[in-house]
C-alpha cells in the first residue's frame, strides 16, 4: 500500500481530491464543451483557478494539466479545467465564446463543488494564454454569460504570444519575407481571420483601459522567446499605462511547455512567483 501512494503521489494524483470529469456546460454540448472540477475534499467556498489550455487553438486537452490540480487543491482552490471547440471546426469568435460559456457555468455551478463564485482567477498557457487575457479584459463575452467582471481576481497568462494580435503578425510575416521564405500554411493570420478589424478586437492590449475592471495581471514567459518576450512586455506596458497591476515574470533555463509543465514543483521559480502573486490576492 505504502508502494502504491508513493506512486500516487509522484504521478501527481491527489489522494483527499474530488474530481468531477466531462461535466457539459452547454445544453446541446458538443464533445468538446465539457470541463473538469477537482476540489479539495470538505471544500466549501474556496477560490477557483480556472484554466485554458493551449495547443496553438487548433488542438490541445483539458487532461493536460500537470500537477495542477494537485497542487493547487492542495493551496486551498477549487480548480477548473475546460475544454473548447478548435480552429479551423468553428470560428474564433466561437471558440472564444466557448471558454466564456465554460466560466458562466462555473460561475453558477462552482458552489456545488465546494468554490466561491466571486473569487476566480482566470490562467492559461500558449494559446490560452491569449484566451485568458482577451476574458479578462475584454467582458462582452462573459457578460454575455452572466459573469460580472468584478468576481475576476487575478489573470496568469503562461508564455502567449498574441496578445497584440497585428504586431504578431506583422512581425512574423515579414521576418518570413525577409528571408525569402515561404509564408506559414496555417499561421496567425490563417487562424484568426483575415479581417484587420477582428485582428485587432481579439487583442487583449485593445480593450485594456483605465477605470475599467480589469483584474491584477501576472505575465509568465520564456525569456529567450523572442516573439513571447516582446508580447509579454507590450501587454505589461499597455496594463501599467492603465493603472492595471501587472507583474512580469520573466524565466531563463526553460522553453515554453517545461514554463507550464513544471509549475508546482518544488523550487520553480515560476511557482514561487505564481504563489507571491496568488497569496495576497486569494
Amino acid at each position: 500500500m505504502r508502494a502504491l501512494i508513493v506512486f500516487l503521489l509522484s504521478a501527481g494524483v491527489c489522494l483527499s481530491q474530488n474530481a468531477t470529469k466531462d461535466i457539459p456546460y452547454t445544453k446541446s454540448a458538443h464533445k468538446r464543451q465539457v470541463l473538469d472540477v477537482y476540489s479539495p475534499r470538505g471544500a466549501k467556498n474556496l477560490p477557483v483557478v480556472f484554466w485554458i489550455h493551449g495547443g496553438g487553438w487548433v488542438t490541445g486537452d483539458k487532461s493536460q494539466v500537470e500537477l495542477k490540480p494537485k497542487i493547487f487543491n492542495e493551496r486551498g482552490y477549487v480548480f477548473v479545467s475546460t475544454n473548447y471547440r478548435l480552429r479551423p471546426d468553428v470560428e474564433m469568435e466561437d471558440l472564444i465564446g466557448d471558454v466564456a460559456k465554460a466560466m458562466g457555468w462555473v460561475y453558477k455551478n462552482i458552489r456545488g463543488h465546494g468554490g466561491d463564485p466571486n473569487r476566480m482567477f482566470v490562467m492559461g498557457h500558449s494559446a490560452g494564454a491569449q484566451l485568458a487575457a482577451l476574458l479578462c479584459s475584454d467582458h462582452s463575452y462573459i457578460k454575455a454569460e452572466g459573469v460580472p467582471e468584478g468576481v475576476l481576481k487575478g489573470c496568469v497568462p503562461v508564455d502567449g504570444d498574441t496578445y497584440d494580435l497585428p504586431a504578431i503578425i506583422a512581425s512574423a510575416e515579414l521576418r518570413l519575407q525577409l528571408h525569402q521564405l515561404p509564408p506559414r500554411k496555417f499561421g496567425h493570420r490563417e487562424k484568426f481571420g483575415n479581417d484587420p478589424k477582428k485582428h485587432i478586437n481579439f487583442s487583449a492590449v485593445t480593450h485594456i483601459k483605465e477605470g475599467k475592471q480589469i483584474p491584477p495581471f501576472l505575465i509568465l514567459y520564456v525569456r529567450s522567446h523572442p516573439y513571447n518576450s516582446v508580447q509579454a512586455q507590450r501587454l505589461h506596458n499597455v496594463l501599467r499605462e492603465a493603472k492595471v497591476a501587472s507583474t512580469l515574470g520573466g524565466f531563463r533555463n526553460t522553453d515554453h511547455n517545461r514554463l507550464n509543465d513544471e509549475l508546482g514543483l518544488p523550487n520553480d521559480p515560476a511557482t514561487k512567483a505564481l504563489d507571491k502573486f496568488l497569496t495576497p490576492l486569494k
